[in-house]
C-alpha cells in the first residue's frame, strides 16, 4: 500500500505545480504531493455520482425497462442521508476511540458502505432483467438497498474527508485546500462519465456488471490510497473519558457564530436557485429550440466548462482580498443574468443565446459555491471543522435534491395546464413549464442576495487576509 501510495503521488507530482490549478495550497507541513493523494477520495465520490445518476439512471429506464417513477425514486434515496452530513460532521468531531484517529473510522465505513452498495447492485441488476425466476419485488428491495448504502458511504466519507483536510491544512491556506478538493469532485464526474461510456459503447448486460464491479474495487483503492497516512493518532483527543458536548448544545453554538443561520438560508436559497434547471436544460433545448442530441449532450461541458472558468477567476478576485460572500452574491447576480438568456432564447430562436446563458449558469453556480463553501470554512475557527463542513454539505446536498425534483414536478404541472388552455391561449406553448422553473429561479436568487447582504464584509473593512488560491500564475 504504502509503495502505491508513493508511486500514485510521483505521478501527480511529475504534472508539476506550475500546470496543476490550486498548486499554491500545498505548505510544507501538507506537500503537494500528500494533498493530492488526499484528493483522490472526492474522485471516488465523484464516481459513484455519475454511475447513480446517469449511467444506471438510463439504463434502467431504457434497457431494462424500469418503471420511471421507480428509477426516480432509487436515484433520490441518497438524498435521505443528506441532512445526516450535520450530524456526521459532529460525530467524527467527537469520535471516541482509543486508537486516537476522528476522521479515519468515518472515512473507513463510509468507503465500506459505497463498496457494499456497489456490490450488491449487479445482483439487483440481474433480477431486473427478468433472467431469473425471483419476484420483482426482490429486484426492487435489492437495488433500493444499493441507492441507499451507496448514497450514505458517499456521503459520510465527502464529510470526513473534507474535515480531515480541514484539519491538515494550516489555517491560512484551508479554503484553497477545501476549493481543491471541490475541483477534484468535478474532475472525478468529468473522467469518471468519459470512462464509463467508453466501457459501455458495446452494452450488455454482462459488460454493465464488470463496470460496476470495477467501480466497486476502484472506490476501495482510491480511498485507501487517499486515507493512507494521513491523519495522526492522539488517542488523547479521542478518549472515551472525555467530555463531549451534545449535538444539541454544538448545532446552537454553531448558529450564534456569525450569522450561520442567515448563510445556511442563503446557501439554501441559491443552491436551489441553480439546481432546479439540473434536469430541464437538455429537454428544452431539444423540445423547444430544435437542437439535436449531440448539442444537448454538450452542454454539460458548457455547464462545467463554466464553472471551472469560476475557479480560475475566483483565484485572482479571493488574492485580491474580495470578501467570499460578496463573491457568492456576485455568482447569484450572475445566475439571474444566465437564466434570463435562457428565457430569451425561446422567443429570439437563438440557439447561441441559449448556450451562452447555459455557460454563465455554470460559471454563477461555481462563484457561489465557492464563496458559499469559504464563508462557511470561516465559521470553523469557532467551531469544529467536521460541524461546520457537515452544515454546508447538508444544506447544500437537500436544497439541491429538493430543487431538482421540484423543478421537474412543477415543468410538467404547469405545461399541462398550458396545453389545455387553462392558463390562456397566450401561454399554450411548450415552453410555458420551462419559463415558470427559470422564473422561479432567478426569485429565489433574489432571496438568496437579500440573505446573503447583512453578511457581507463593508468596503474599506480588512478583518480578512488576501485569500490566494488557484493557478499560480494564471494569465493576464
Amino acid at each position: 500500500m504504502r509503495r502505491a501510495a508513493v508511486s500514485l503521488s510521483k505521478a501527480w507530482v511529475a504534472l508539476g505545480p506550475r500546470f496543476l490549478p490550486f498548486a499554491d495550497a500545498a505548505t510544507d507541513t501538507l506537500p503537494l504531493s500528500r494533498l493530492l493523494r488526499l484528493s483522490l477520495f472526492q474522485v471516488s465520490v465523484g464516481m459513484a455520482i455519475v454511475l447513480l445518476n446517469g449511467t444506471l439512471n438510463r439504463v434502467m429506464v431504457l434497457e431494462l425497462q424500469v418503471p420511471a417513477w421507480l428509477v426516480a425514486l432509487m436515484v433520490s434515496l441518497p438524498l435521505l442521508f443528506a441532512p445526516a452530513r450535520a450530524l456526521i460532521g459532529f460525530q467524527s468531531d467527537n469520535h471516541r476511540s482509543h486508537l486516537g484517529w476522528r476522521r479515519v473510522p468515518y472515512i473507513w465505513f463510509g468507503t465500506m458502505a459505497q463498496f457494499g452498495g456497489l456490490a450488491i447492485m449487479p445482483f439487483a441488476l440481474l433480477i431486473l432483467s427478468g433472467d431469473t425466476h425471483w419476484p420483482a419485488w426482490v429486484a426492487h428491495l435489492g437495488a433500493g438497498l444499493a441507492f441507499l448504502l451507496v448514497g450514505a458511504g458517499l456521503h459520510t466519507t465527502q464529510t470526513a474527508g473534507l474535515a480531515l483536510a480541514t484539519d491538515l491544512a494550516p489555517k491560512e491556506t484551508r479554503p484553497r485546500v477545501v476549493a481543491l478538493l471541490y475541483v477534484m469532485l468535478l474532475v472525478g464526474m468529468v473522467v469518471s462519465s468519459v470512462a464509463f461510456a467508453l466501457l459501455l459503447e458495446d452494452f450488455s448486460q454482462l459488460r454493465l456488471i464488470q463496470v460496476i464491479q470495477g467501480a466497486a474495487a476502484l472506490t476501495i483503492v482510491l480511498n485507501l490510497t487517499a486515507l493512507w497516512q494521513q491523519e495522526a493518532r492522539n488517542p488523547k483527543r479521542t478518549a472515551p473519558d472525555r467530555a463531549r458536548p451534545s449535538f444539541r448544545e454544538s448545532w446552537q453554538a454553531y448558529l450564534r457564530c456569525g450569522n450561520a443561520g442567515r448563510l445556511l438560508l442563503a446557501i439554501g436559497l441559491g443552491t436551489a436557485g441553480f439546481s432546479m434547471q439540473d434536469i430541464l436544460l437538455e429537454p428544452y433545448g431539444g423540445q423547444i429550440l430544435g437542437l439535436s442530441v449531440s448539442a444537448t449532450t454538450g452542454l454539460t461541458a458548457l455547464l462545467a466548462g463554466g464553472m471551472l472558468a469560476a475557479f480560475l477567476f475566483a483565484s485572482r478576485w479571493l488574492a485580491r482580498g474580495w470578501d467570499p460572500v460578496r463573491l457568492a452574491g456576485l455568482g447569484a447576480v450572475l445566475g439571474v443574468f444566465a437564466f434570463a438568456a435562457v428565457l430569451l432564447a425561446a422567443p429570439l430562436d437563438s440557439a447561441l443565446l441559449f448556450r451562452i446563458g447555459t455557460t454563465l449558469i455554470g460559471g454563477g453556480g461555481g462563484l457561489f459555491a465557492v464563496g458559499t463553501l469559504i464563508a462557511a470554512m470561516d465559521l470553523a475557527d469557532h467551531v469544529e471543522s467536521g460541524l461546520a463542513l457537515g452544515a454546508w454539505g447538508a444544506v447544500q446536498a437537500t436544497a439541491a435534491g429538493v430543487a431538482i425534483a421540484l423543478g421537474g414536478a412543477l415543468r410538467d404541472i404547469v405545461t399541462t395546464f398550458a396545453e389545455n388552455g387553462y392558463l390562456g391561449p397566450a401561454l399554450t406553448d411548450p415552453s410555458t413549464g420551462y419559463g415558470v422553473v427559470y422564473q422561479l429561479e432567478i426569485i429565489l436568487l433574489f432571496a438568496a442576495l437579500a440573505a446573503l447582504g447583512p453578511l457581507a464584509r463593508r468596503p474599506g473593512e480588512h478583518d480578512r487576509t488576501p485569500e490566494k488560491f488557484g493557478v499560480p500564475d494564471f494569465p493576464g
